[in-house]
């Protein structure tokens, strides 16, 4: 199954939001399964994005409903940059 890497950055409403209720974040992980998507791993991170998820959907469209609807909350921004296996990349070239 493809595989993508979500970046979030938290907006402050999401900042108030993860702050007031930190089990939001799962929360939101069964929400991304409901719309098709599997979170694998996720990590918080300090620096420029607050979380990093690898996120397995069975395609681009999948993963693009996944990034529109959890965009348009105005809690947290993505950036969804699809992965390539390594082996599979060698292979293209």
């Amino acid at each position: 199954m493809p595989t993508y890497i979500m970046l979030s950055k938290l907006t402050s409403d999401g900042v108030q939001t993860v702050k007031n209720n930190p089990q939001r974040i799962r929360e939101v992980n069964r929400e991304i399964e409901q719309l098709g998507a599997t979170v694998k791993a996720q990590w918080a991170t300090l620096g420029r994005f607050d979380f990093v998820n690898v996120v397995e959907a069975p395609d681009e469209n999948t993963m693009a409903r996944v990034s529109l609807e959890l965009g348009s909350r105005g809690t947290v921004h993505y950036e969804t940059l699809s992965a390539i296996p390594i082996d599979d990349f060698i292979a293209s070239l």
